[in-house]
């Protein structure tokens, strides 16, 4: 099989942004949640906290530069691969991402230094701080970063200039499309679900072989607590967001759903196989009118199917139907996880069960799962277009040869596995190792329960 440049361009930053797009929705619920461990161990004076903050800053920073790392990378495609896009959507996109860079990146990276080396050197106030400059950063880059995807999916706010770009006529429009609010949301609730299923799964490994192990107990209790309470809010602020979805792109909706009429009273396709090239959707498991409730909150509620459009214009619903699916069905187990673990809480039993825990080991890389899924719903329904509507793929991408795409695509893949798979591996291994409660933290000179004193609140 032979693929022409534009596919080929297309494959490579679809492989570069899957390996980038996990480590930003980890580090961006890891950051929070460290800023919370260390405002705990300053208001309680409780060990625990500054062991587990401790434990897991070695695995954010190693987290943080794999994700500058990838992210380096899948910008410079931007003037390889994408130079027509890079020209024509310059003067919009280039201010959001240089926001982000100067906004965003400069103050998480200038302010890591302080929060992984120094506690003595500046003090606890200071430190704290400096942890929650880390956590903000990661949020405000999150914002300009889905600000700058949002105006792809909803443009809103420009203009065109002589030279046919896309110029900013108004940037609060710009900045507050009608998608950012509801992706926004929807994506930092998905990376603290991400990060609180990877400190839930550490936790619960622990527990399996050391039930008395407090370090992993506290993590396993309060990874559970954001899975109870985040994933039902999910599902409310993906539904939000799915109504968004069917005002502005509705050929993205009717690929998600595998529709292909346009009807009232539109069942809820469980399963199926959506068939392009037949224009139907085989071996259908549904339920009758669902679809259209859930859509249009109306039992009879009329709902657009991709025969609407020309088939240049549809995007490729196979692919749509499934990742949609399997982001929904991880959301789902995930607000299973929370509720069991709160039935289990409220009758003292939350780290006694062997089932759960083993399930929560087997949940630890499900927000990562859900979030690529989630990443290829939003871009393949976007499709045939980079600017949604208005600048289609094929007319944004350089002109290259698809012999060079190729070659770079090959070497980006030996390379990633190598350096990414070698960068995965000492993550585990930090996580395999159990937090300690008994070493003393010589970096800090901080009293440990060792020796049978409990730092006492800074603040």
């Amino acid at each position: 099989m032979e693929f022409d440049a534009l596919t080929l361009a297309r494959l490579q930053f679809a492989f570069t942004v899957s390996f980038h797009i996990v480590f930003p929705a980890f580090t961006i619920g890891l950051a929070s949640y460290l800023a919370v461990l260390e405002g705990l161990w300053l208001y309680t004076g409780r060990n625990v906290f500054l062991a587990l903050f401790n434990y897991w800053k070695k695995i954010f920073a190693v987290s943080f530069g794999m994700g500058v790392v990838s992210g380096l990378v899948m910008s410079y495609q931007f003037g390889t691969n994408w130079s027509v896009f890079s020209d024509k959507t310059g003067p919009i996109l280039g201010p959001l991402l240089g926001y982000e860079v100067l906004a965003a990146f400069f103050l998480e990276a200038g302010f890591l230094g302080v929060m992984l080396f120094g506690m003595e050197r500046v003090g606890r106030p200071l430190h704290f701080f400096a942890t929650l400059m880390v956590a903000f950063g990661t949020l405000t880059s999150a914002f300009w970063i889905l600000s700058a995807n949002s105006w792809m999916q909803t443009p809103t706010g420009y203009t065109m200039n002589a030279a046919g770009q896309f110029v900013a006529a108004d940037w609060w429009a710009v900045v507050f499309n009608p998608s950012f609010p509801y992706r926004l949301v929807h994506m930092v609730l998905a990376a603290y679900l991400t990060t609180a299923l990877v400190v839930g799964a550490v936790g619960a490994f622990h527990l399996l072989s050391d039930r008395a192990n407090e370090g992993a107990r506290v993590m396993f209790s309060m990874a559970m607590w954001m899975a109870a309470i985040v994933a039902p809010i999910q599902l409310v602020a993906g539904d939000l967001h799915g109504l968004n979805t069917l005002k502005h792109q509705p050929a993205k909706i009717a690929a998600m759903e595998g529709h292909w009429e346009t009807g009232a009273g539109q069942p809820l396709i469980l399963l199926g196989w959506p068939d392009m090239a037949a224009e139907t959707t085989r071996y259908k498991i549904e339920v009758p009118r669902l679809g259209s409730f859930i859509l249009t909150h109306d039992w009879n509620g009329t709902v657009k199917g991709l025969k609407d459009w020309p088939r240049n214009e549809r995007p490729n619903a196979t692919i749509v139907f499934w990742s949609f699916r399997i982001m929904v069905g991880l959301g789902t187990l995930m607000i299973l996880v929370g509720l069991w673990s709160l039935w289990l809480r409220f009758r003292g039993r939350l780290t006694e069960s062997p089932a759960l825990l083993r399930l929560t080991v087997l949940m630890g890389p499900s927000g990562f799962i859900a979030v690529l899924a989630g990443w290829i719903t939003t871009e393949v329904g976007r499709q045939p277009y980079t600017v949604y509507g208005l600048l289609r793929t094929a007319d944004s991408v350089s002109p290259i040869d698809a012999q060079a795409v190729g070659a770079s695509l090959v070497a980006f893949i030996v390379v990633y596995f190598l350096v990414f798979g070698a960068g995965t591996y000492y993550l585990l291994s930090l996580m395999h190792r159990p937090p300690d409660l008994s070493e003393p933290d010589i970096e800090k000179g901080v009293p440990t329960r060792a020796a049978g004193i409990t730092p006492a609140p800074a603040l």
